[in-house]
């Protein structure tokens, strides 16, 4: 029976290629939305891991208290094999170390004299050691402006917009003056060796980023970090596996008597992170499910009118006997093989488009020039298991319902009445 109704279909492609194109489309939106959606609202929360929360953070008790103040003081020691070790306990993480820093980019003149000065905040990372996996994380080399990256010791990155505003070109030397781990003034001269411009406000007025060997060296933190970072290897956030991570870390390592002892926290318990991932997945969820509650209207529609048209067709077939029951079910059969194979179709197509903006994105940098806020430049959707099966939920159900909802009229058709239509 299927078969015949296959048959059927391809060869009348009046009833068939329409509700087809229709359903295509219409689940094509909805994984293409879903895939976008999903993507969007997880950019903003993976930018705010890369650059200052990571998906889990290491710290010592006294330096959360006040992290945003980034107490070097109140650093972690041994770091060297305490991240080893932590790696070995928690392989599904990748661990970094990171010194954030606060201080002023002394510009001298020809006589050594002060010609230019200016506040910054300074970022150490890995960045000579072979390793890319920090420069590529803050996404360092599609941010370069001018210059390069740098190749050997005490040489830095400047923001241009800051670069600029002090005068420097490539090649200038700049003082860092800061204070070390033990309060003591500090100054340390780098190169500048090129300029990177993020495109958030927050982050191009006065960043520097050096190589973490020279920030220990200019700092007197000598096998120290003030934050040690944690990403999933699975490539993107996922609150339930941060918090099961740190739990058990803590358990370890944390102590309520010990200023010092180690604490992890995962990217929901920092900076008010929380609300944003909990804001996140509500919001997504709230504007799927309305989007597909839409669709399922204009699918259910359609099919609804697709059976209200071949009401002419439903009394021939009784006319010539056949029963009101076969007709409802064939009817139903045809509606559900149309759906399934539109909802394919769609799926594919919706797929493929959601991977070229998984993989490219779009640029949306020249409408955030002024943004004052950590957001990403480029905006990418992200293609998660529920994309391969949503949407089937408007393409097969919403169609189907709509065709038995049509095909009810079938059984109120009087055969009498059915004669006096055949002859006008």
């Amino acid at each position: 029976m299927i078969r015949f109704l296959f048959k059927g279909l391809l060869r009348d492609r009046h009833r068939s290629l329409i509700p087809f194109i229709v359903t295509a489309t219409g689940v094509m939106l909805t994984v293409v939305f879903h895939s976008w959606i999903t993507g969007v609202l997880g950019n903003s929360i993976e930018f705010n891991a890369r650059f200052a929360a990571g998906h889990v953070k290491i710290m010592t008790s006294a330096y959360s208290k006040n992290a945003a103040q980034t107490p070097n003081d109140l650093a972690i020691l041994g770091t060297d094999t305490l991240t080893r070790i932590i790696s070995e306990q928690f392989p599904e993480m990748e661990f970094s170390e990171r010194i954030y820093f606060a201080g002023l980019v002394d510009v001298p003149d020809l006589s050594g004299e002060t010609r230019a000065q200016g506040p910054s905040m300074g970022i150490g990372i890995d960045m000579l050691s072979g390793n890319q996996a920090e420069i590529e994380r803050l996404n360092i080399p599609s941010s370069l402006k001018s210059g390069s990256l740098p190749q050997q010791r005490r040489e830095a990155l400047l923001s241009r917009t800051f670069a600029e505003k002090l005068g420097l070109h490539i090649g200038d030397t700049l003082t860092l003056v800061s204070s070390t781990m033990f309060g003591e003034l500090a100054l340390y001269n780098f190169t500048l060796c090129g300029t990177i411009e993020f495109g958030t406000t927050a982050l191009d007025r006065g960043t520097l980023i050096a190589d973490i060997t020279d920030v220990r060296d200019a700092l007197n933190m000598a096998d120290a970090t003030g934050e040690i970072l944690g990403f999933s290897r699975i490539g993107h956030y996922n609150n339930e596996e941060a918090t099961n991570i740190a739990s058990r870390f803590n358990k370890s390592y944390y102590s309520e008597k010990d200023d010092f002892s180690l604490l992890m926290k995962s990217l929901a318990e920092q900076n008010n992170m929380g609300f944003l991932v909990e804001y996140s997945s509500k919001l997504k969820g709230i504007l799927v499910f309305v989007f597909i509650v839409a669709m399922s209207l204009i699918l259910w529609n359609a099919g609804l009118l697709g059976g209200l048209r071949r009401y002419g067709e439903f009394g021939m077939r009784l006319a010539i006997g056949e029963e009101k029951g076969h007709v409802y079910r064939t009817t139903l059969m045809e509606s559900l093989i149309i759906g399934f194979l539109g909802s394919m179709a769609g799926t594919i197509i919706g797929l493929a488009i959601s991977f070229y903006l998984q993989t490219y994105g779009i640029d949306l940098g020249p409408m955030m020039k002024n943004a004052s806020i950590m957001m990403p430049q480029v905006f990418r959707a992200r293609i998660t298991p529920e994309a391969w099966y949503i949407g089937f939920i408007p393409g097969v159900l919403s169609s189907l319902f709509g065709t038995m909802i049509a095909g009810i009229g079938i059984y109120k058709r009087q055969t009498a009445q059915l004669f006096k239509e055949l002859e006008s």
